[in-house]
């Protein structure tokens, strides 16, 4: 069977009709007439073949000596966009005629439109077909984009960069004046459009991911790591401001935490983590102010990720012998519930801010040095 439908025009039978288009569920009366010219020809000992593959004798019966006519109910999309072959054979399996059959279904109205600009200039949008899928039809769809208030229509050219269902307008775009883009899908059932997006370039302004992330440890601390990374290369040509997202993961896990409160910064420590744990981080970017667009621009796609560990804890787990006050010692209680009360507010309010981890990290190191003095002298005097 041919990738594509082939009709056949012969000299010795016509089917009729021709290349037909019918709704999914539809039924089809075709024929196969040969030429009363043709010597010795007669329509016994014709059949009919879908697809390469012969219909049951049951579904045609002779018309009159010239003539095989053929019944199909309830059809089926078509298996190739295309078309499916619907051929009319001699008693010896010569091909006498041929017609291409389409069955499918109209266009539904596109939906869904999304576009966004790499260096405003150009524009790319991406679109859903339809609520159903497939039409069994080859539909054709066509981005159009005008400027709002006055100007022609225009329509995309290049449906190949991105991917399906898409199309890139690599120049030639207006700033600081809004577009109205819209798809339109057409096939031999139809037509649909959908509906109208308004956007100004500037508002759908995104970059490539920040590059060089690096993600390191913070001196002994077994639960920090910092993240440091660069600006995307947009920023430096363009009026761009940005804010980050972070997202980080363990290594067995498929579920990541987001650090929104990164701001512009290009660096971030990550706190509270687990001790002898490898990470993976990621970043990305959102472009906003640009010209003065009073929108925030697209985020970007996420940065390849990046692995690091955090130091293994020193400190005996639970059960492990850490050693508690003697009775009749001065409880530190209160101290220690207030000093963790005080961590725990700067640990959230300086997450990824500029408000300095000196202090923190002068207790947290002589918390540790400390443990471990206490590990090794209190035993010895129980």
């Amino acid at each position: 069977m041919p990738d594509r439908c082939l009709p056949l025009t012969l000299d010795t039978a016509v089917i009729s009709p021709q290349d037909p288009t019918l709704l999914i569920g539809s039924s089809l009366q075709a024929t196969c007439s040969i030429h009363g010219d043709t010597p010795g020809a007669t329509a016994e000992g014709l059949y009919w073949t879908l697809n390469g593959r012969r219909l049951p004798s049951e579904l045609s019966h002779l018309l009159n000596t010239s003539t095989l006519a053929l019944a199909l109910a309830n059809l089926n999309g078509s298996r190739q966009q295309s078309g499916d072959n619907l051929v009319c054979h001699a008693r010896d399996g010569s091909i006498l005629a041929g017609s291409c059959l389409y069955v499918g279904l109209p266009p539904e109205k596109p939906f869904n439109i999304s576009c966004w600009s790499r260096n405003m200039k150009d524009l790319t949008c991406r679109w859903t077909p339809g609520a159903h899928g497939d039409t069994f039809l080859h539909t054709n769809y066509s981005l159009k984009y005008k400027l709002r208030w006055y100007g022609q229509d225009n329509t995309c050219e290049d449906y190949h960069t991105v991917g399906p269902h898409s199309c890139h307008i690599p120049k030639d775009l207006a700033l600081f004046t809004p577009y109205e883009i819209w798809v339109e899908a057409t096939n031999r059932l139809g037509s649909a459009r959908s509906d109208v997006l308004t956007l100004d370039v500037l508002d759908v302004v995104t970059t490539d991911p920040p590059p060089d992330v690096h993600v390191s440890r913070v001196g002994g601390l077994e639960d920090q790591l910092s993240v440091r990374w660069v600006s995307p290369p947009a920023l430096k040509d363009f009026l761009f401001q940005a804010k980050y997202q972070i997202r980080y993961r363990v290594e067995d896990s498929v579920d990541w935490k987001v650090v929104d409160d990164v701001s512009n910064q290009t660096s971030c420590r990550l706190a509270g983590l687990k001790p002898g744990t490898v990470y993976f981080v990621q970043v990305r970017c959102n472009p906003f102010g640009i010209y003065g667009s009073k929108k925030a621009g697209i985020w970007s796609e996420w940065s390849h990720p990046t692995a690091a560990s955090t130091p293994r804890s020193e400190r005996p787990g639970p059960g492990g012998g850490v050693c508690e006050p003697r009775g009749g010692e001065p409880s530190s209680g209160p101290v220690r519930r207030e000093l963790k009360q005080f961590l725990g507010w700067l640990k959230k309010h300086a997450y990824c801010s500029n408000l300095s981890f000196r202090l923190y990290d002068q207790w947290r190191a002589w918390m540790q040095k400390s443990h471990k003095t206490r590990n090794q002298v209190l035993p010895d005097k129980l």
